[in-house]
């Protein structure tokens, strides 16, 4: 027994060394004889340390190489601003910030005498109870912090700058106190837990809004009691007839909730221009109910509506929608077309009907699902096509009679409050939700394997995203945004973020000029000169094809 004992760990050494090799040799043969990969083939199992380098590139880069001013589509410091917000309630920073000031950008133009707290018009009459993070001690290795009740002001706006959609045209116009709420997220590209978090957020937060998504209206989007925008996309999910046609009682039926205050009719999307798109892993019979589709199936929603095909048709239906819902109906577009887009405001104008809202979704703004070449190249970023509908709108004089809404990568207080003086009335917000619940910025949102339990209807992947502690960090991240806008309008000498124009933001260019607003946007009378100049080459050229 005691020579066994003597010899044993030799034995169990030399198996260790003859499993290595004995592995090391299979490997080596397999990738020498694979006919996919030409690196493999030419350097057997060396080849594989590349494939497995690439495979965490993504996460070195992240975590260890990147500054915090790099990484797409969210720089770590925009990543972080949004979690600080909401884990801590927290926007201080020390020593000075970190923005490039040698790029091209906008900027605030601060006034001499800016106005004093107790001058600005904040509704703060009500307090909201939330929860927020406390850091005692942070050291290399470890962090010691605790969650603490905390009675926070909501800033809302006052009732006489609160905005209201649909207050000439609807029976049950929208008013809101708040001008940041969550852009279109729907139940199933995004789990039920992630949902429930969102929508016990915004309802604690108030003066704010939850868009469905084109996914339909679940009782997770409502078990919170926020105030509801349901979106609805050529899909027509869950106001849709068995035979996929438009069901007018399926839509008086989710109009007569209360807490669906209005309806977006989707025509097209910042990352997609063609309809939606969900893996059939995603539909559960759940969401197949929800959306009246069969579960397991792939989905791919028309890339337009077969309900109308022109503006006169689009705007006929909005009508009668606004009739039988008694609610505000708005559209959400993506520029691209400008000839299409002053058909549009021309249209309005001659006929008297159109949308109360028009939410103008930039190229850059995000997805759970789309193609490369879509996310990339179609559709202007949100500074480019926010004042061209501005200006579009008040050239044909209809701009009084709707609402702007403006999404796309505003995820903090001064990028909504440019966006403000570009335009927009309202701004919605994605990403920066999505983040405020967990999201680490993984980009598998399509996979149904989201690592943060986010993007996912995996129940498995989704215990780790828990709605009692998420709810909390939703909630402080809006309220959060409000507070900075108010700071801001106070540093521009305005009272109330409502007031934000064109006139309050300068852009610097990348040598140091800076110029209005109006000077660097395409404006309808541009797009005029353009059109001339082409009319006026054309001409030349046909001139001298003639001669």
């Amino acid at each position: 027994m005691s020579k066994l004992k003597n010899y044993l760990p030799t034995v169990l050494k030399g198996s260790a060394v003859l499993g290595t090799v004995a592995a090391a040799a299979y490997f080596y043969r397999k990738d020498d004889t694979q006919k996919q990969h030409s690196i493999l083939r030419n350097f057997p199992l060396i080849g594989r340390i590349r494939y497995m380098t690439e495979q965490i590139g993504p996460e070195l880069r992240q975590y260890l190489f990147e500054n915090n001013n790099e990484g797409t589509p969210f720089s770590r410091k925009e990543f972080e601003d949004v979690v600080k917000a909401g884990k801590y309630k927290e926007r201080l920073i020390g020593f000075g910030s970190e923005r490039d000031f040698n790029e091209a950008g906008y900027y605030i133009r601060n006034s001499m005498f800016p106005n004093l707290r107790e001058e600005l018009r904040i509704d703060n009459s009500q307090k909201i109870n939330t929860k927020v993070y406390e850091v005692d001690e942070e050291g290399l290795l470890s962090r010691k912090e605790k969650r603490e009740d905390r009675q926070i002001e909501p800033y809302f706006l006052r009732d006489e700058d609160a905005v209201i959609i649909g207050g000439d045209t609807c029976r049950n116009p929208f008013k809101l106190k708040g001008l940041v709420g969550q852009s279109a997220m729907s139940y199933g590209a995004l789990g039920e837990n992630a949902i429930t978090a969102l929508s016990r957020g915004l309802g604690l937060a108030g003066g704010t809004w939850m868009n469905t998504g084109e996914g339909g209206l679940s009782k997770y989007h409502l078990c919170g009691n926020p105030d509801i925008m349901m979106q609805i996309g050529p899909g027509l999910f869950g106001v849709r007839t068995p035979g996929g046609e438009f069901s007018w009682e399926e839509f008086k039926k989710k109009s007569e909730i209360g807490q669906v205050k209005a309806f977006e009719i989707k025509l097209a999307q910042g990352a997609k221009i063609r309809g939606g798109h969900i893996e059939g892993q995603k539909v559960t019979e759940e969401i197949a109910q929800i959306r009246l589709v069969e579960p397991g199936q792939t989905i791919n929603s028309p890339n337009r509506f077969y309900e109308f095909k022109n503006f006169n048709e689009l705007f006929e239906f909005v009508e009668r929608m606004r009739d039988v819902g008694g609610k505000p109906i708005g559209i959400k577009i993506v520029v691209g077309d400008l000839d299409a887009l002053e058909e549009m405001t021309k249209t309005m104008r001659d006929t008297g009907k159109g949308p109360d809202f028009i939410t103008v979704d930039g190229g850059e703004g995000g997805t759970g699902a789309t193609y490369q070449e879509l996310a990339d190249a179609v559709g202007l970023p949100i500074m480019s096509a926010l004042p061209l509908v501005d200006e579009m709108l008040k050239k044909y004089g209809v701009r009084n009679r709707v609402k702007l809404i403006a999404s796309g990568k505003l995820t903090s207080p001064d990028k909504v409050a440019v966006a403000l003086a570009m335009g927009a009335d309202l701004v919605n917000i994605a990403r920066g939700f999505m983040i405020s619940v967990g999201c680490i910025m993984a980009e598998i949102c399509h996979t149904n394997h989201c690592p943060a339990g986010v993007a996912t209807t995996d129940s498995k992947l989704q215990e780790g995203l828990v709605i009692e502690e998420k709810q909390y960090r939703v909630a402080n991240y809006v309220i959060s945004l409000r507070e900075g806008l108010f700071n801001l309008a106070a540093a521009a000498g305005i009272d109330t973020p409502t007031k934000f124009e064109r006139k309050h933001i300068v852009h610097k260019d990348e040598w140091g000029r800076v110029s209005p607003v109006r000077d660097i946007t395409l404006t309808p009378e541009k797009v005029e000169k353009l059109r001339n100049k082409e009319k006026v080459e054309k001409l030349r050229n046909k001139e001298k094809v003639e001669k």
